[in-house]
């Protein structure tokens, strides 16, 4: 594959949400490399429409943290209740009941 350019990873745009860096390619595509390729040390990023790449040029200190798999598992984990059934019923919602019911404060005057 041919070198195309050396680009700063500054002048790269990067997507948080698939944890993508890009760069347009000069056949009309991008050219793309991952955070994670990143930090293991990889600086080639390539373009899927074409044979070009370009090395990309950055500090590790300058990368965005990379967030462990089982930490995104966490996050997952803390929004969803486990479900347990015991006699065909679903206990995830008798919890779900039990707790906004403990969180209602009725009082009598």
């Amino acid at each position: 594959m041919p070198l195309y350019d050396e680009i700063e990873i500054e002048d790269m745009t990067y997507d948080p949400e698939t944890r993508l860096y890009s760069y347009p390619c000069p056949c009309g595509d991008r050219f793309k490399i991952t955070l994670e390729d990143l930090w293991d040390g990889e600086d080639e990023a390539g373009c899927e429409s074409c044979t070009l790449y370009i090395e990309v040029i950055y500090d590790e200190e300058d990368l965005p943290p990379l967030q462990d798999d089982d930490e995104e598992d966490d996050e997952e984990e803390s929004v969803q209740k486990p479900v347990t059934k015991t006699n065909g019923t679903d206990k995830r919602n008798e919890t779900s009941i039990s707790d906004a019911m403990g969180k209602l404060s009725v009082s009598s005057q």
